[in-house]
């Protein structure tokens, strides 16, 4: 990203359970970008045929869950009445809202199997109006995405909208999330398509910035996304996210997201009282939970 690399975040180790993850946001220096708000790097990871995906019933607020897999399948269940199996290059979008409750485990059909598992987690904040709207969800099969090739240069966009393409991804403000593939190094101007914040992610391969390289593990942040242009060295994949930011800062505590501190502190108390009209069980899923995390000691 021409003189255009603001911040350099180390993805760093995180437990979400049973599975460790690679955290890339939030980070101390940064938030957001645009309205991406969480973005967890899963795996690659080979489960034995004893090793399963389990994260039980948890619940969510104010922002929108986005999946999407390299490898591997994790079957969805939500407080809707949605059971879906994602594949890769398929995304399930999930907009909370006011409340939602879902789990995400390996299908029946593997669990007695060796399998792999990578993709990426991500939260997209909701405009302030949308926050305790009803909540929602869609699966969007790969073949529906926009994918198209420039100059030897494979694109897809997963979700949001640039100029030329939009994703069918129901999203609920301007953002953008990019996969961009190249075979051989290859130079790569796309910023006069992008607008607000922009972030950059290496799956593979590496990419060649003002006389520097990065490889894969960093999410690059750039300090304007009209100068995004860079170079691969060799066959490469990568991942822009970005958008326009929301102008109220979002507060977070576990899996709720809010402008409003006290419907955080009301979430709280609905899941830790497992209050039904706020968050409703998961049909076929609903022997467990996630108990609401302890406070910190200072």
């Amino acid at each position: 990203m021409q003189s255009n690399v603001g911040l350099v975040i180390e993805e760093k180790a995180a437990d979400i359970g049973n599975f460790m993850v690679g955290r890339l946001l939030p980070f101390r220096k940064k938030r957001a970008v645009g309205p991406f708000l969480f973005i967890d790097h899963m795996g690659p990871a080979c489960l034995k045929e004893y090793q399963n995906l389990d994260v039980p019933p948890h619940p969510h607020i104010g922002l929108s869950t986005l999946t999407y897999l390299f490898e591997g399948s994790i079957f969805h269940r939500d407080s809707l009445g949605n059971a879906v199996e994602i594949k890769p290059g398929a995304v399930n979008w999930m907009t909370a809202g006011k409340g939602v409750v879902h789990s995400e485990r390996t299908p029946e059909y593997l669990r007695d199997e060796s399998k792999f598992l990578h993709g990426f987690q991500i939260w997209v904040g909701l405009p302030k109006a949308l926050e305790q709207g009803a909540p929602s969800f869609f699966h969007i099969e790969k073949e529906a995405l926009p994918a198209w090739e420039e100059n030897g240069i494979h694109y897809k966009l997963i979700a949001g909208k640039i100029k030329g393409k939009e994703a069918p991804v129901p999203v609920h403000s301007p953002l953008f999330f990019i996969e961009i593939q190249t075979e051989d190094a290859a130079r790569i101007a796309i910023g006069d398509r992008l607008f607000g914040e922009v972030a950059m992610y290496v799956l593979s391969g590496e990419v060649r910035i003002e006389g520097n390289t990065y490889g894969t593990k960093q999410l690059l942040v750039a300090k304007k996304a009209s100068l995004c242009a860079f170079e691969t060295t060799q066959a490469t994949t990568l991942y822009l996210f970005g958008g326009t930011p929301f102008e109220e800062e979002r507060f977070m505590f576990w899996n709720f997201v809010s402008s409003d501190k006290a419907v955080l502190e009301q979430a709280k108390t609905n899941w830790k009282e497992q209050n039904l009209e706020a968050f409703p069980k998961i049909p076929g899923d609903s022997e467990e939970y996630v108990p609401l995390p302890e406070p910190k000691r200072k």
